[in-house]
Order: structure tokens, then sequence, then C-alpha cells
């Protein structure tokens, strides 16, 4: 155990890294909204969070101990780095962690999305209702489409790896910097313009930074075919939902799914509910046993920082 030092959880942790942290030092698991929350930051020398703990200079000086934030997870848009570092506090994550679990996320949707099951559960249709549906239902191959990837990070180099070695997908992409040498598949880079008219699914893989709210949004919408289908798990504020959603309603594309939102959880009025032809979903796209585990497992570089040693992820 490191003498005398406190971790501070806010949105839980699994099971294994919790008892390996516990091991090696104090632990405490509080939520923001607990009434002992700031009693116990006032002594944290870690903190470990998820998605909703902000970490901003407001909690940074009620924490005058802390040398360390861990975040379990890959974005960094709740946690304001620069002002961490001003305040001597290293910041690490886990950018690796379900870089898998979120590329099978987009394949899952985007099935449902082109190959319609029609599925029976409780009763088997009727038999002119099965021939029916048999002779009118017709969905789409994936090896005679294009997959234009918003952001080729990890999870959309993933993505753009599975839909060109397993399912034979022509794939574009887009991204602010040159990947080709980390790229594990046959893949085009493109423009925006080119990358929206070209795509026949749009798979957004894009972080929060300045200047990414409503990247895409009626204009970006307007260059897709309406054949197309759209799916973002990457973050709800790049995504215009309400321009979306005039896009689906007037025809001018064909479906969307949705693991993100702004705000999060959406509201009564969100303008994407009750379409047919959308998927909705309460960000899950991470939610494997693995990837839950693999992002619990910040604790390890914690506990390098806390240690005096250089960790393995440090934020950018």
């Amino acid at each position: 155990m490191i003498r005398g030092m406190n971790v501070l959880i806010t949105e839980g942790c699994d099971a294994r890294p919790l008892e390996w942290l516990r091991q090696r030092a104090t632990v405490v698991e509080a939520s923001c909204a607990d009434t002992d929350f700031e009693r116990h930051l006032a002594v944290a020398d870690g903190l470990v969070v998820r998605t909703y703990t902000r970490v901003d200079a407001a909690l940074l000086a009620k924490a005058p101990r802390l040398r360390v934030v861990g975040r379990g997870g890959v974005g960094l848009e709740n946690i304001d780095v620069p002002a961490c570092r001003a305040r001597g506090v290293e910041v690490v994550y886990t950018p690796e962690a379900n870089t898998f679990a979120v590329a099978d996320y987009v394949f899952g949707a985007m099935l449902q999305l082109l190959r319609p099951w029609a599925a029976f559960r409780e009763r088997a249709y009727e038999p002119q209702e099965f021939k029916r549906i048999r002779n009118t239902v017709r969905g789409r191959q994936l090896d005679e489409l294009t997959l234009g990837i918003l952001g080729m990070g990890r999870i959309g180099r993933r993505v753009g790896h599975i839909a060109a070695n397993g399912f034979g997908m022509r794939v574009i992409y887009n991204d602010l910097v040159d990947v080709s040498a980390l790229l594990t598949c046959a893949a085009e880079p493109v423009d925006k313009p080119t990358l929206y008219r070209s795509a026949d699914v749009l798979s957004i893989h894009v972080d929060m930074r300045p200047g990414n709210r409503n990247l895409v949004g009626a204009e970006q919408l307007a260059m897709m075919k309406p054949s197309a289908v759209l799916i973002n798990s990457s973050r709800g504020e790049v995504l215009d939902a309400a321009a979306l959603a005039d896009a689906l309603r007037g025809g001018r594309l064909a479906g969307a799914a949705l693991d993100v939102y702004w705000p999060e959880p959406p509201g009564a009025d969100f303008p994407l509910l009750g379409l047919d032809n959308v998927l909705l979903t309460p960000h899950i796209a991470a939610r494997t046993t693995t990837a839950m585990e693999n992002m619990s497992w910040v604790v390890r570089d914690v506990v390098e920082v806390l240690e005096g040693r250089r960790p393995r992820f440090l934020a950018p």
C-alpha cells in the first residue's frame, strides 16, 4: 500500500481493478452528489472518474492534495487538462480500452439499419404474412457499399479494418492528421465533401475538441445520398440532431443509429424519437464486460503517478 495515499472513485470501478487498487491505497467510492464528496475530495491524492464527473478549476480548488486524475475511458471532454497541469495534477486515461467494443457496436447497428430482420417472437407469422415478408423485404449487402469514416483514430481504424477485411466494403475516411502508417486495411483519405457525398454508411468517430460542435449538420447531411445511413458512437455534440431528424423525415437520408446525445440523456422533446428508421441506444457501445474492466484498469496509471513513475497513457 502507498502509505497515506487516498484515491477517490466517483463513478464506480470493476471488481478486479478495485481490489488491486485497495491493496495499494486507501480507496473511497463517492459520487459528486454524495453529501460527503467534498470532504473526501479534500484529502484525495488520486481521483478516478468516468464520463459524468466534471474535473474543472472549481473542483480542483477543493482538492489541495490531488496529484493525479484517472479517466476510465477515451474522451477527455469532462476534464480540463490544462487546468489540472497548471496545478501540478497529472491526467491519465485508457485510450485503447474500448476500441473493439465500440467497433462491434457499429457493425451491429449497421446491419440492423441495412438488413431488416422482421423478427417474430410471441407468435409465428401467418403463412400469407410470412410469404409476403419474404417476397418484399430486401436488405443491402455490405460488400457493395462504401463506408465513410469521420475520424480515423483507434476506433475509426478498427471499424475500417473490419469493414474492408471482414465485409469487403470500400473504405474512405477523413482525419485531421496523416494516419496512413497506422492503417491495417485498404482505405482512401478524402476531403469532407467527398466523404459525405460518397458514403453509403457514415460512421462518426471524432472527439469533442473546439470546433467540433455540430460538425455534422444540415449542410453536411444535405450532401449525403438519400439511401445512406449514419451512425454516431462518438460524442452527441458533434451531430446536429434536429437537422438529422429533418433529413430523415424529409426522405433525404435512409436511417441513423445514435448511442450518444447532447444533453445526455436526451429529453422527452428529443427530435429523433418515434422514427422507425432510427436506432437509439443509451450510450452502451463500450459496455462489454471486457471493455468496462479495461477502462477500470486506469487505476494502474493512477498508482504509477502516485509512486513517482511515468504512466503508460498520459493525456495529450
